[in-house]
């Protein structure tokens, strides 16, 4: 039943409300881009609206995370980027909760102690149309009118989620819209080439991942050299006539790869600058995923709250978290990947990076003709990120589906959206659940 999101948003705001402001409120996000930028709408409108908080952003929104929360004695929480897929072990912690997410969700009607906001449940398309962010922006302007210069978050969020593929739609347009109406963000079209000069913005490249060129130094001599450019100079100070020369040889090299015409117009598209030290939103999803996927959870938090050496500092750690992801895809790239009827998948050695590597491979490397699994082996566990695509989804594939169903099937825990998924389940079990996974996935794309 399609609900209304800014109504569901002004009963949470009533809900929150209606606690005394000596209440320390429990907010649990993903650490993702989307989930740190949720958290952070959420904890800066609390604190502006007088109350104290207590945030963590976890890894993996299953079991034992939310086994030590459940303990905790908490007279409010409010779940951002998950909790829909949680909600039976959430309907049993007792207190009174909130949760604002975008993943697919167990069910509509929900026990009286928690309160459910989901994009899917409102007509809203959660893998496209909306993310974690949007909807926790909505909700802090449900506080307070004043929480519109939060916006700048909540697209970067979004940004972080690739909701921008394809152009922003639904109900993230509709916030961008309004924000660069009222000057929030500015709009311009440009490249991806980051970095304090040519060289380190061309070697550091993992998304677009090009080939030769990403993580190699003499792919990257060989082509500032073919093009006369200088390693040192900054993109932003080229002449238009170099910048366009250097544009069309990156992107013929990502034709000649093969990339599908919806991630290719990703590469040169509009691009907003925000409110939020000055930065364009994909290089502020970039600088928060680097901070949550490599170990340094609570700085991207603190950046997102105002803190410029926070920012600082995560500028400085993302050249290390680049090299790593760097190193895994050159290996994929010599040594290929395992295949099966409907699926290829590859071991990695970080479970953080799993799904952010098996996402780039997706795009940049191997063809659209299967989804791609991630395997890491870790505590006796199997920790799986899956990513598709968007033609693979219009074809069918529910990623989301086949992780929660294959996953429960062997006592473990799964879920997600159609093009990106994960699941957790027993070391022992991986033969099983990697045929069963096959299995749904050839019945889903018949």
């Amino acid at each position: 039943m399609s609900k209304n999101i800014l109504e569901l948003c002004k009963k949470a705001a009533e809900i929150i409300l209606s606690f005394e402001k000596s209440t320390r409120i429990r907010v649990i996000s993903h650490y993702d881009a989307d989930g740190i930028t949720s958290a952070a709408i959420i904890c800066e409108a609390l604190h502006r609206a007088g109350y104290d908080f207590h945030s963590t952003l976890m890894r993996n929104p299953f079991d034992k995370g939310l086994e030590r929360v459940s303990k905790e004695d908490n007279e409010l929480i409010i779940f951002s980027d998950m909790g829909s897929g949680q909600i039976e072990t959430i309907e049993k912690m007792g207190c009174k909760t909130i949760i604002i997410d975008h993943h697919q969700y167990l069910k509509e009607k929900t026990a009286e102690n928690v309160f459910q906001i989901n994009a899917n449940l409102c007509g809203i398309n959660g893998n496209y149309e909306a993310c974690g962010a949007t909807l926790a922006f909505s909700l802090s302007k449900a506080l307070s009118s004043n929480n519109m210069d939060l916006v700048g978050l909540s697209l970067a969020g979004a940004t972080g989620d690739k909701q921008y593929i394809g152009g922003f739609r639904g109900y993230n347009k509709d916030i961008v819209g309004e924000a660069l109406k009222k000057g929030f963000i500015e709009e311009c079209v440009d490249i991806k080439l980051y970095g304090n000069s040519l060289f380190d913005g061309l070697y550091y490249s993992v998304d677009p991942y090009y080939s030769g060129i990403s993580g190699n130094e003499k792919g990257t001599f060989k082509l500032l050299n073919k093009l006369k450019l200088k390693k040192d100079t900054k993109f932003s100070s080229l002449s238009l006539e170099a910048k366009k020369q250097l544009q069309s040889y990156l992107m013929l090299k990502l034709i000649e790869k093969g990339c599908e015409k919806n991630i290719l117009d990703t590469v040169i598209r509009p691009r907003y600058k925000s409110n939020i030290f000055n930065c364009e939103l994909e290089r502020l999803a970039d600088l928060l995923d680097s901070c949550g996927k490599g170990g340094n959870r609570g700085l991207g938090l603190a950046f997102c709250m105002g803190d410029e050496k926070a920012f600082n500092d995560a500028l400085k750690l993302e050249k290390e978290y680049k090299q790593k992801i760097l190193d895994e895809l050159l290996k994929l790239e010599k040594d290929g990947f395992k295949e099966k009827k409907s699926m290829r998948f590859f071991y990695s050695k970080n479970s953080s990076l799993g799904g952010v590597i098996g996402g780039i491979a997706t795009n940049f490397i191997i063809d659209s003709e299967k989804p791609l699994l991630s395997l890491v082996r870790k505590n006796n566990e199997l920790h799986v990120s899956s990513r598709g695509n968007q033609y693979l989804v219009s074809k069918g594939l529910d990623l989301g589906l086949a992780m929660k169903e294959a996953a429960e099937k062997l006592d473990g825990l799964g879920g997600g959206h159609s093009i990106a998924a994960g699941a957790t389940i027993s070391y022992e079990k991986e033969e099983e659940f990697l045929d069963m996974v096959d299995a749904i996935i050839i019945n889903q794309l018949k």
